[in-house]
């Protein structure tokens, strides 16, 4: 079942006729308001009446005719096709996935299909599992997208996703680290979901040959460095801790080389392209690299308590509290589970 939304304009509560904003996008490429009509399958004299129209709401010409140069948008005619464009290049992905997710949960209601589950996640070797878990005959399927903590959280805000993972350190009380999430953990109706905890640390070439051990080594040993992207939980943990020791980024070498996974920074280390990068040990022992552990973290999956009422994600955290999952975790290095599956309220720990 497809389910299409869109966006609509209205001046002053009347809607404006869908076809103007293609009718001026015409004219901007033609030059030509006869060609315009004519792509866009318009009559003239229909096509004049909503540029009327349009024009005496606004109280301003948008578009100029000139003899013998044809047609041209006036400065506030550009002006509408940008925002209109920003509109739909801000707006538009996120109706369409509205769109789809309604379309498939009508679909999963009449036809008994599986739910699928949105979650956008910081990277996790341990997710990856759970989506294969589910595939083998759960009663949900899980849709998993991989981007920086900050950005899924921003993304569950908005309605993009049913679930959003993100990484803290283990730790209690207020600091500068924990601050850049509380903007996205204000909401009474989230809950988090802690199913496991990880080391982070120093991932560094087989048998570690510059004896890299603190992240001052980093700079003073001169190791080629790989980094996280910008906004991903991995990276705010890793400036935290470079301000808490008072260590500048601009003495790490290639504090600037940015990678989107822990697997991606193990396997630019494995080549021989970096020394060292900052992750967690899972991807370090999956690509045969040593270790170096700095600290523990836990990770969450922060969704709303309706959300997490519905049939999906139940079936979606009944998996993450089995034995099969938690088998999952023992076969990944440096992970761990709780004895049983905590669900909290967001303002015990972020209040």
């Amino acid at each position: 079942m497809k389910i299409g939304l869109e966006l609509r304009w209205r001046i002053d509560g009347e809607e404006v006729d869908a076809r103007m904003l293609p009718l001026l996008q015409a004219i901007a490429q033609t030059g030509s308001l006869s060609r315009a009509i004519r792509d866009i399958g318009l009559s003239y004299r229909h096509a004049w009446g909503l540029l009327g129209k349009l024009e005496n709401a606004l109280g301003r010409q948008l578009v100029k005719l000139e003899r013998g140069r044809g047609a041209q948008l006036t400065p506030l005619g550009v002006r509408l096709l940008e925002e209109a464009a920003q509109m739909e290049e801000q707006l538009g992905p996120q109706l369409r996935q509205m769109g789809t997710r309604i379309g498939r949960e009508l679909a999963g209601t009449h036809s008994g299909h599986k739910e699928r589950v949105v979650l956008q996640a910081s990277h996790d070797l341990a997710l990856v599992k759970l989506r294969e878990l589910l595939a083998s005959g759960r009663d949900c399927e899980l849709e998993l997208h991989f981007q920086g903590s900050l950005d899924c959280l921003a993304a569950l805000a908005r309605g993009q996703c049913d679930l959003a993972g993100f990484h803290v350190p283990d730790t209690t009380g207020r600091n500068a680290l924990l601050d850049q999430y509380r903007p996205w953990l204000k909401s009474r109706a989230l809950r988090l979901v802690h199913f496991a905890t990880r080391q982070q640390g120093l991932i560094v070439a087989r048998g570690n040959p510059l004896r890299i051990s603190t992240l001052a080594d980093l700079a003073g040993k001169k190791a080629r460095f790989v980094n996280r992207q910008p906004g991903s939980g991995t990276r705010l943990f890793l400036d935290h801790l470079l301000a808490t020791h008072k260590i500048r980024p601009a003495r790490i070498n290639g504090y600037q080389l940015e990678e989107f996974t822990h697997a991606a920074v193990a396997a630019t280390i494995a080549s021989g392209m970096a020394d060292a990068g900052f992750g967690i040990e899972a991807a370090a022992r999956q690509h045969g690299l040593d270790f170096v552990p700095l600290a523990t973290e836990r990770y969450y999956l922060a969704g709303r308590s309706g959300t997490l009422s519905r049939p999906g994600p139940r079936a979606l955290l009944a998996a993450l509290d089995s034995n099969a999952f938690r088998a999952i975790l023992r076969d990944l290095p440096g992970y761990t589970a709780p004895q049983t599956l905590q669900i909290l309220d967001v303002r015990g720990l972020f209040g």
